[in-house]
């Protein structure tokens, strides 16, 4: 009489390891030549460091980007003026009276803090789309730009500066507004090609085919319709910088970063599991085609915001999610959040280039990073196929 009881809590004790087994997976991240961190507790524990230091660096950073320029600022007059923007009159009182010129304040609080705030929201949805980019597509080299969206920003933006339709009917948000419209233009067909096709290579494919698209576009635009003026303003947005940012153009990628970003922290226990391949996350419960509808907008709406104020601007999406994996391993819940701080930081400290390397112009912030960028990519690539050919 106790061996069906016996069987029947042997079979309850086996139901419940497999019950637990998606527990554990969605815990510990297997990525192929990648040793799999320590510890949960511990990986935890390094990243939340990881990310107070990285945290640290981006406000000393934040105060260097307002400090620096044209006209040097202190740091103590900085932080001051900020602060005193921030709290009421009446604390300012006696011998906390302001000490700074107007002239000074006004630099600070209309031209030069909105744009450093504006570099670090794009840097933080750049490296967040990047993470997620490269989860969905199983490729180490995708970026946010890999489904064609900035080529659709830049279509949009293209029409408007070119051919005057709609030049200054939003005042400071028309080119912003463009660019994020004509960003959402190559997400409708790779969606499109995404809801039919289980293979991710087929995602990747059309990405490349819309990004083709609309840059041929552009240049059909600006050479056949456009003249020597407007080729001007297409080549300086395209080349991506920070020196329209204002403080109505920044909610543009803060609220991307906010919502959306918060999303893809909020879900990085399901990309985790899209490390085990479309076969395995399912067998797990995911419904992959959905999620990965999900997560590609959530990529196109990151990198729509983040272009729309900033331009194309290479290499972040790249190279921060593999130097914050390089940290904290791949896990997403770990990775998403040290990411975001890098990559706010790697942009801050790119503006802070673009405007002072040369005494006499500003370089496109683009161009600060690809050329920070290229070197840093080919010595990963270097360090990596070296250490394969070593282990053959």
């Amino acid at each position: 009489m106790t061996a069906p009881a016996a069987s029947s809590s042997t079979a309850a004790a086996a139901d419940d390891d497999r019950a637990a087994v998606p527990r554990r997976n969605q815990e510990t991240v297997v990525v192929p030549g990648r040793d799999v961190p320590g510890p949960g507790r511990r990986a935890s524990r390094r990243a939340v460091l990881i990310g107070l230091a990285l945290a640290a660096a981006l406000l000393v950073s934040l105060g260097a980007s307002v400090s620096l320029g044209s006209v040097t600022i202190p740091f103590g007059d900085v932080w001051a003026i900020v602060a005193h923007a921030a709290t009421p009159s009446s604390w300012w009182t006696g011998s906390w009276a302001p000490w700074w010129t107007p002239a000074r304040e006004a630099i600070v609080a209309d031209s030069r803090l909105p744009r450093a705030l504006t570099a670090a929201c794009v840097g933080a949805a750049l490296a967040v789309a990047g993470v997620v980019a490269q989860a969905v597509t199983r490729n180490a080299l995708a970026d946010p730009y890999l489904l064609g969206i900035s080529s659709g920003a830049g279509f949009g933006v293209v029409l408007v500066i070119v051919t005057g339709l709609g030049a200054g009917a939003l005042g400071a948000f028309t080119l912003p507004a463009a660019a994020f419209a004509g960003a959402l233009l190559p997400l409708a067909g790779t969606i499109a090609v995404s809801a039919k096709a289980r293979d991710v290579t087929a995602v990747i494919l059309a990405g490349v085919a819309m990004s083709m698209v609309f840059s041929a576009l552009i240049t059909f635009f600006v050479l056949v319709v456009g003249d020597d003026h407007t080729l001007g303003s297409v080549m300086r947005w395209l080349a991506g910088g920070f020196g329209d940012a204002r403080w109505p153009t920044l909610a543009v990628p803060a609220a991307a970063v906010l919502l959306v970003g918060g999303g893809v922290m909020a879900s990085g226990r399901w990309l985790n599991l899209l490390h085990a391949g479309d076969d395995g996350a399912a067998a797990l419960g995911m419904n992959v085609r959905r999620f990965r509808l999900l997560v590609l907008l959530a990529v196109s709406l990151l990198t729509a915001a983040a272009v729309s104020v900033s331009g194309a601007i290479g290499f972040v999406g790249l190279l921060v999610p593999h130097a914050a994996g390089f940290l904290v391993g791949r896990n997403a819940v770990r990775l998403v959040p040290v990411a975001a701080l890098g990559g706010a930081l790697v942009l801050v400290l790119a503006d802070v280039v673009a405007r002072t390397v040369s005494p006499t112009t500003e370089l496109p912030v683009g161009v600060v990073t690809a050329m920070a960028g290229g070197p840093v990519f080919l010595a990963m690539l270097w360090r990596q196929y070296s250490r394969r050919g070593m282990a053959r």
